[in-house]
């Protein structure tokens, strides 16, 4: 019993110096992030131009927002398959609002982004008092949103009011390059994100959650009402990227965003969230959409390759991150032991 005590007390600084496991993910990440950039300005000349860097943003500005909900639904361990059908929901009933009724786009956009916040409380309510499976619940809300959006219109509706014009097509200088609106409302999302998530009650719920649903009620934490508080969270960020989408695509559409769920899953798993819950960072979350916005810039750049490799290069980088992540929590359940 002595020796043991004495061997945990002689090891103790070193674990305190010990890079703590969970944050493994996040840098290999990073790491992967830093790899595949030196790895196109070595390939492809001018790909290390600051602008092309900034259009990784600018171009998925809107799955940044989408998946920085999604963090939150799987850091609880549930998912929201209803993501791209909300985003499709929102540009159509946008585009009608403003193009159809006459609409000014401030008064239409506040209705949508409250619509999407309802229809993801909506589903929470029903994934928290009936306890039924966030897989199945959100499922039937892609069908229902995606069906909705094509009730209000199967063709595109354009949208040319000056207001989303000017959204559109201004640039805020940054020296070195500029950013769109959209991609600015990105990072001003990311950031409240980051704040939620580690600074306030809710966040550190969040967390508990993802770890131990029953420790959670245990310690008292409201549990209930956060786990609806995810999901309109998430529905929330869904309309707000369907603003920004139209703002990108200056139309409305019910085919609009089609599978955009899975990318922001994708985003979200590669910027080191586990799936299982309880562990991530949304500033891992941005670094993921960057990463996958980089595959498609380095195609692009390659010229050769089809886009589909876009899609085998994301399903290997899964395929691999799931696997760390696996490795990741092996290790540190036998460190702590």
């Amino acid at each position: 019993m002595t020796g043991t005590a004495r061997t945990g007390n002689s090891a103790s600084p070193a674990s305190s110096r010990r890079l703590d496991p969970r944050h493994l993910p996040l840098l290999v990440t990073l790491a992967l992030f830093l790899a595949m950039a030196v790895t196109g300005g070595l390939l492809y000349p001018g790909f290390l131009t600051p602008q092309v860097f900034l259009n990784l943003l600018i171009d998925n500005a809107f799955l940044c927002v989408a998946a920085v909900g999604a963090t939150f639904v799987i850091l609880t361990g549930g998912i929201d398959l209803s993501v791209g059908a909300v985003i499709a929901f929102t540009t159509v009933l946008l585009a009608m609002l403003v193009q159809g009724s006459g609409w000014h786009p401030l008064a239409a956009i506040p209705v949508v982004l409250a619509l999407g916040c309802a229809f993801g409380a909506a589903m929470g309510l029903l994934i928290q008092r009936y306890r039924l499976q966030p897989f199945v619940v959100t499922l039937a809300g892609m069908f229902l949103a995606r069906g909705a959006a094509t009730l209000l219109s199967v063709d595109s509706i354009g949208i040319d009011h000056p207001f989303y014009t000017t959204m559109s097509y201004v640039r805020i200088p940054l020296g070195f390059g500029g950013l769109s609106i959209g991609a600015v409302l990105a990072l001003l999302v990311v950031a409240a994100g980051i704040w939620i998530a580690h600074a306030t009650r809710f966040g550190r719920t969040v967390y508990a959650i993802g770890g131990s649903e029953t420790s959670a009620r245990l310690m008292g934490l409201p549990v209930d009402s956060t786990l609806v508080g995810v999901y309109a969270l998430s529905g929330f960020c869904s309309a707000l990227a369907g603003v920004i989408y139209t703002f990108y695509m200056l139309s409305g559409y019910s085919q609009h965003a089609l599978g955009l769920e899975l990318d922001a899953i994708a985003a979200v798993v590669i910027g080191g969230t586990v799936l299982a819950g309880g562990t991530g960072y949304v500033a891992g979350t941005l670094i993921g959409v960057l990463i996958l916005g980089l595959i498609q810039t380095m195609i692009v750049f390659d010229g050769t390759l089809s886009s589909w490799w876009t899609r085998i290069a994301i399903g290997l980088l899964l395929f691999v991150f799931c696997v760390l992540q696996r490795l990741f929590d092996l290790r540190r359940r036998r460190i702590e032991r």
